[in-house]
């Protein structure tokens, strides 16, 4: 199978992984959260190639996570701000983070802390249950096929792996 083909598995990560799994692709989309939205602020901010960096964007905006919002008319200049769709990275964007900051600070700490607006307190994002609440583990959760993967009804996934 080529990488091009990779989102055309019906394999939630796969799918995912067609649109935002390269290693440019969440620092792109990391910025945008932050507030970055013109090409020069990436290009200098990342040091990634002109070309790369107009590659990625691109597919953000097809993949529609990115849209450009014209700022100027003369000469045309775009900014790229994120959809819903973008928006709904955050959670991806705080996992990594979490990672990151647990196995990979080198004793540092985290390079950025996370406060909740609502309440104003520092936090560590933690993935919970939608139905109770209570943390989910790899552990605690079991994972059983879906009606999106036609074909494997009697496959049992966790005997299979």
């Amino acid at each position: 199978m080529k990488w091009q083909d990779v989102g055309e598995m019906p394999c939630s990560v796969a799918r995912a992984l067609s649109v935002i799994g390269d290693r440019w692709t969440m620092m792109i989309v990391r910025n945008a959260f932050i507030g970055i939205r013109r090409f020069d602020d990436f290009q200098s901010i990342l040091g990634m190639t002109r070309h790369v960096l107009a590659d990625r964007l691109n597919r953000l905006v097809e993949s529609d996570i990115l849209k450009k919002v014209p700022y100027l008319e003369k000469p045309p200049r775009y900014e790229y701000r994120l959809t819903k769709k973008g928006m709904d990275l955050y959670p991806i964007l705080l996992a990594l983070t979490t990672w990151g900051d647990k196995w990979m600070d080198q004793g540092k700490g985290a390079p950025i802390e996370y406060f909740h607006q609502q309440c104003g307190h520092k936090f560590t994002p933690t993935m919970v249950c939608s139905e109770c609440g209570e943390p989910v583990h790899a552990k605690n959760v079991t994972p059983m096929i879906g009606p999106g993967l036609p074909g494997y009804a009697d496959v049992d996934p966790v005997k299979s792996a």
